[in-house]
């Protein structure tokens, strides 16, 4: 059955509406943080109260005005220490324009693998711009047969919103060493919960339509339904599945399907999970009850654990557990800071199917 309310939803705002934020957003009238004052944007992008107070409950349980006290503090306390050397000493901070280098990468006005081309060979090579280009290139992949075009009309609050935060949490993308980071920022519950738990790029968006084709996409663990919103203004058919465990103070769909998801095979769709739950065995019950050929996967591409599997990343386990699957693309996502974040694609070899 639906979830209730059947119409998106942000608790604490009477007007809310994606398609009047979306509207608006492509008018021009974007409300994104001036002076890092992210509190005001939140409000006035989702009309909420001046004296909102609704607590955020997430990594950590946050009021706007406690986010906004924190991101004031900047880098005092370890706030932005996201970078250490091998000793464990925090780095310094990188460059603004190694950030805005690093922000790139996900521009829809842009071609992905040119702009992690220039992002490498445009660093120097003991910065931590290097480090993360040499790293994300490591572990790119996509097959010729994908092809991504560019977007001037495409419109993303989320990645809005995360572009700021690159600039305020001096952020230039993760390294080797992010696995070993432990610490998030007060900033990520208010993400999380207008926009999920990790940020649709274009090129993740794009690819899941150009592989999905005329199939529809279930999105099991839909959560607050932004990737499904974000993936129908693509034009995919796509069924949003939650369990309704998580509370969210934004949900993007109204049509969302109360379920744990799993009853049926699918066999004539795309399998999406994005941000799989760690533990409960639900991704490994989710992946082996799906009878269809393609699974996509947003979560964590370290062995951080943060999804999907503690100690391994779901790849290794998608090799392990279901060697009938082979992986055939593997692309960063918008990171939060602290975090490692990319877009699976497995298929079912047809030999084995």
């Amino acid at each position: 059955m639906p979830l209730g309310p059947k119409v998106p939803f942000t608790t604490g705002s009477a007007a809310f509406d994606p398609d009047t934020l979306f509207a608006q957003w492509q008018s021009g009238d974007r409300p994104l943080p001036e002076n890092n004052d992210l509190r005001t944007s939140i409000i006035h992008t989702f009309n909420l109260s001046p004296n909102d107070n609704y607590i955020y409950h997430a990594i950590a349980s946050v009021t706007l005005a406690q986010v906004q006290q924190a991101i004031g503090h900047g880098r005092d306390k370890g706030l932005h220490a996201w970078y250490r050397d091998d000793d464990g000493n925090v780095l310094d901070p990188p460059t603004p324009p190694d950030i805005s280098a690093y922000i790139t990468l996900f521009s829809p006005t842009t071609t992905p693998s040119k702009a992690l081309t220039a992002f490498a060979s445009n660093a120097r090579k003991s910065s931590l711009r290097h480090a993360s280009a040499s790293y994300l290139s490591s572990q790119r992949r996509l097959p010729p047969t994908i092809t991504i075009p560019r977007s001037k009309q495409h419109i993303n609050p989320a990645l809005d919103f995360w572009t700021w935060s690159c600039h305020a949490l001096d952020w230039c993308g993760p390294v080797p060493g992010t696995e070993k980071v432990k610490q998030s920022h007060h900033v990520l519950p208010v993400f999380m919960h207008h926009f999920g738990c990790v940020v649709p790029s274009f090129e993740a968006l794009e690819m899941i339509r150009q592989i999905a084709g005329k199939r529809e996409v279930y999105d099991i663990g839909s959560g607050n339904g932004y990737w499904s919103y974000m993936l129908r203004r693509q034009g995919v058919e796509v069924v949003a599945v939650d369990n309704a465990q998580s509370v969210w103070r934004t949900m993007w769909v109204g049509d969302t399907v109360e379920m744990d998801g799993g009853e049926g095979e699918g066999r004539d769709g795309v399998l999406l999970l994005v941000y799989p739950v760690v533990g409960g065995e639900f991704t490994k019950r989710i992946v082996g009850a799906y009878g269809g050929r393609t699974i996509v996967v947003a979560g964590t591409q370290n062995g951080n654990g943060y999804t999907g599997f503690e100690g391994e990343r779901v790849d290794e386990w998608m090799a392990r557990e279901q060697g009938e699957f082979a992986k055939t693309v593997q692309v960063a996502l918008p990171s939060f800071a602290g975090k490692d974040e990319a877009l699976f694609v497995f298929e079912r070899e047809e030999e084995k199917a």
